[in-house]
């Protein structure tokens, strides 16, 4: 086997990548056992009449960041809910362009999205966030990272699709090429 012809392990969905998945998953976890603890406890703790006014502010920071690390994971992994009803009927050439165009569109706007994000994000560093005194920018900040580990997650699963191109593999839709994809939780 030539130099050329060696399989990358970047690419190869090796021991980095399951560690991304890793630490996503704690990530995320760790996010909605917060959001959830945080209600659970401003819950009972109103019910006793000693409301926590900053509770409901918190809960809404870490949903923010959940729904961006969640929706990278969830790029990465090709979870997202799709539309098929019209790509379903092409062939998989076809499919294939189709998703890669879309691909390009996505991260065009997840880039300007993650630019905005970021002069939001400076623009909010003397707000505060609710009854906190936790900067504003923690929550518009949100805007930019899972911009951005969103755009990587899509640009690995392009260049992922057309490294495997010809074991039928897509951007968005998991096919029989991606059978031996880790399982979509593992801790």
């Amino acid at each position: 086997m030539g130099a050329s012809a060696r399989p990358c392990r970047f690419f190869s969905g090796g021991p980095v990548l399951k560690r991304l998945a890793q630490i996503e998953l704690a990530v995320c976890v760790a996010l909605l056992a917060g959001v959830t603890g945080l209600v659970f406890i401003a819950a009972i703790m109103r019910f006793f009449g000693h409301p926590l006014t900053w509770s409901v502010d918190m809960a809404q920071l870490l949903f923010i960041w959940l729904c961006f690390v969640g929706g990278a994971k969830a790029m990465r992994e090709k979870s997202h809910l799709g539309m098929e009803v019209l790509a379903k009927h092409f062939g998989y050439e076809r499919r294939l362009w189709v998703e890669l165009i879309c691909s390009a569109i996505v991260l065009v706007f997840l880039a300007i999205l993650a630019v905005e994000g970021f002069n939001l994000t400076l623009l909010n560093r003397e707000r505060t966030f609710g009854d906190s005194t936790l900067s504003y920018a923690w929550v518009t900040a949100a805007v930019p990272v899972g911009c951005i580990l969103v755009g990587i997650a899509l640009a690995w699963n392009i260049a992922d699709a057309w490294r495997r191109r010809e074991q039928g593999a897509l951007v968005y839709t998991r096919t029989r090429a991606d059978k031996d994809a880790p399982p979509v939780l593992e801790l």
